[in-house]
């Protein structure tokens, strides 16, 4: 006889454990079938263990301005292997704790490959057979893996993806990042500081493309002074591997030219995982590799679900949570549910300096009709940041010239992936420039150049 629940989740990525946790709460009988790591691909290959390596290398670069700070280091070095083996042991840990919340929540764990085959029925291949299971509500949560282009394709000896990336065969002496987005910038960020001789070449005419052009033009010029070479309007044609180096052949300016890496690390995108789920067979539509959903992640088969990277973009891990939790509570019979929404979501990149931002950037802003107001405040008018020796990078808050709304916040530098979830409470909360400017920041703080750039929209910036 079948297993049933109330509430079946495939993947165990930060949407699906998530949703499969808050069915739980809500005391639904739940199960979560996960083929490969709980935690999915943000635990275990993804945002924490990139954090971690790309703390290390943070470490490592602030050891080098020891005397800045009025401090001696000698022999300055660093060991790949141990820096991999900690960022691998803090994604274990992780993962382990993900299943301890399962078993305290008494959520089901099935490993194994999952496939709909039918109206609330599902059947799961695991190393002992194939077992079917019935459920009343179905979650697909699957995510997404990195995109390969045709010539560009990943072998884990030369070419790279996210994952070759973060336990590297060997340290890159040459490196080409083909792609500029999030995932791209930080790796390049990370080698970078370690040492590489980086490129990035981007097809966009700009760098970090989704964020507003100010943040992109200035976080070019940071990692242009760090020593990266940047190359925009710029497409890779093909790549020529042999047993030691790769031959890429680069058209920038109309011109195309052989440049010669060690490694190279393909960037280029994601795309959903949608094959071998019986999707097409279940009625539900995919669109360039991801689900069609609605604005409650409804797939228009009755209880059948889609969150996160599966459902598109924003492909971030926060907005899958937050989705996982919506659908749980959606499917509890809960009436206070409410939608979420893409536009008030933070996106942030961890590379140096980072970079943050919420909502539309100038141009959007612009292009949606909106009469606008512009404000900015520089890090090297912030005392903390001065005092923290990181004097580079700035805010930008626009907002609706007669309503007051605020419409984007971006910001590049130190710790704004942290500062910026003070804007992103703002749009949810629908403040207004009136009720930023009146509010109090602490001093001395880096949060105090988000009520200076407010300021600064109506020209009342003290401190710059």
């Amino acid at each position: 006889m079948a297993q049933s629940y109330d509430v079946l989740v495939i993947g165990a990525g930060p949407g699906g454990y998530v949703a499969a946790i808050r069915a739980a709460q809500l005391g639904l009988k739940v199960a979560c079938v996960e083929r490969e790591h709980l935690g999915g691909i943000c635990l275990n290959w993804g945002c924490i263990p990139t954090k971690a390596m790309l703390r290390s290398s943070e470490v490592f670069h602030l050891m080098h301005r020891a005397k800045e700070f009025g401090l001696k280091a000698d022999g300055i070095d660093y060991d790949l292997d141990a820096v991999v083996k900690r960022s691998r042991g803090v994604a274990k840990q992780l993962s382990g704790g993900i299943g301890h919340l399962f078993k305290k929540n008494k959520v089901t764990t099935i490993m194994g490959d999952a496939k709909l085959t039918g109206k609330g029925k599902v059947t799961v291949t695991t190393d002992k057979g194939t077992e079917e299971i019935e459920a009343k509500n179905i979650v697909l949560a699957t995510g997404a893996r990195a995109r390969n282009l045709p010539g560009l394709e990943a072998d884990g000896e030369r070419v790279w993806n996210y994952k070759h990336a973060l336990v590297p065969p060997h340290m890159p002496k040459k490196l080409l990042v083909i792609g500029s987005g999030a995932i791209g910038i930080e790796f390049a960020s990370f080698y970078n500081t370690l040492g590489a001789e980086t490129t990035v070449v981007e097809v966009m005419d700009r760098i970090l493309p989704v964020e507003d052009e100010e943040i992109s033009k200035f976080a070019k010029k940071q990692f242009e002074k760090q020593g990266m070479k940047i190359l925009q309007k710029a497409i890779v044609q093909g790549l020529d591997r042999q047993k030691d180096k790769v031959i890429a052949t680069i058209e920038s300016n109309g011109k195309k030219a052989e440049h010669e890496f060690d490694t190279v690390i393909s960037a280029v995108g994601i795309v959903g995982n949608v094959e071998g789920l019986g999707l097409e067979e279940a009625g539900i539509k995919v669109e360039k590799s991801h689900v069609i959903v609605d604005e409650y992640c409804r797939t228009g088969v009755e209880g059948v679900y889609a969150i996160g990277d599966l459902a598109g973009a924003p492909w971030l891990a926060h907005k899958a949570s937050h989705e996982g939790v919506m659908v749980a509570e959606l499917i509890s019979g809960r009436n206070d549910v409410h939608p979420v929404r893409p536009e008030s979501i933070a996106g942030c990149t961890y590379c140096q300096p980072q970079v943050a931002s919420v909502g539309l950037t100038e141009a959007q802003a612009r292009e949606a009709g909106h009469d606008i107001k512009v404000g900015h405040f520089p890090f090297i008018g912030n005392g903390k940041a001065i005092a923290l020796g990181e004097p580079e990078g700035m805010v930008k808050t626009i907002f609706d010239k007669s309503t007051g709304e605020l419409l984007g916040a971006h910001m590049i530098g130190a710790e704004v992936t942290e500062l910026i979830q003070g804007y992103v409470v703002g749009r949810q909360l629908e403040t207004t420039e009136e009720d930023l400017a009146h509010t109090v920041f602490p001093h001395p703080t880096l949060s105090e150049m988000m009520h200076e750039s407010v300021l600064d929209a109506d020209g009342r910036a003290i401190h710059f």
